[in-house]
């Protein structure tokens, strides 16, 4: 019986790497994609010594140009087929947008929209082709409304909700299933990444851990389901914006934004 291949980005740490742990764990053998040599050679003696599955690496940064190309051409030439793709890669920034770094912006467009698409571009057309396999787009809590102070980071999360959705809609007669996982604030070293970890939104309750979000975000893709918003507060948050004038939610969300300092 043929074991099934999870190609996952962004999987060396936090949610990418528990997802690669839980693949792992179901048999399923590894492709995956980090900046960390270190890092990711870890990861694979770890796996193959505890699952026995096959973990292939590719230690690369996405936003260069050609990478996801390089990644499907040498898969392509090995006969890997994949059968889950996950998308989990993605950075963050913190603060006003006109004093912001625009190659800190530029770079977050790059990896959280661009190479996500062209990466779901390349293995998708496969998959319709064969008629199965499944994606996984990590979006965001922040999908659903503007985001004052990471407006960039919001925006980049709101194409990964619609472009998931739509392509789940016209995949789904080729029997390719997509979901987006749509996590609040996570224990996955984000916040340290995009400066943020003095903010409101993650200093003021626990955060669940990246272990929680992927099992939650494993299940919901096995199960084919298009949008999976973890945690009953962030469910219930992600109507209720709908229900009030734009202006309050963006309001609302720029003082939860902000620092306690």
């Amino acid at each position: 019986m043929k074991q099934s291949t999870a190609l996952i980005t962004g999987a060396s740490g936090g949610i990418g790497l528990e997802l690669a742990r839980i693949h792992a764990s179901q048999g399923d053998d590894l492709a995956l994609v980090a900046r960390s040599e270190e890092k990711l050679n870890r990861v694979q003696q770890e796996l193959e010594q505890e699952y026995d599955v096959s973990v292939q690496l590719f230690v690369m940064d996405l936003t260069r140009t050609g990478a996801p190309e390089e990644i499907y051409t040498a898969l392509k030439s090995d006969g890997v087929v994949v059968d889950y793709l996950i998308n989990n890669a993605g950075i963050g920034d913190y603060g006003l947008f006109h004093k912001s770094s625009w190659v800190a912006q530029q770079t977050m467009i790059e990896l959280n929209i661009q190479a996500l698409t062209r990466m779901t571009h390349l293995f998708a057309g496969d998959m319709a082709a064969r008629g199965s396999g499944r994606i996984m787009n990590v979006a965001s809590t922040a999908s659903f409304q503007p985001g004052p102070l990471m407006s960039v980071y919001y925006a980049s999360k709101h194409y990964v909700l619609a472009f998931s959705e739509a392509i789940a809609q016209e995949l789904d007669e080729f029997g390719v299933s997509v979901t987006a996982l749509c996590p609040g604030p996570t224990e996955s070293g984000f916040q340290a990444r995009a400066g943020m970890e003095n903010s409101r939104l993650v200093s003021s309750v626990p955060l669940p851990s990246s272990r929680s979000v992927a099992e939650y975000g494993y299940r919901a893709m096995m199960k084919g389901k298009r949008v999976a918003v973890h945690g009953l507060a962030n469910r219930m948050a992600s109507k209720l914006v709908r229900l009030v004038p734009r202006s309050w939610a963006t309001y609302a969300v720029r003082k939860i934004q902000e620092s306690r300092e």
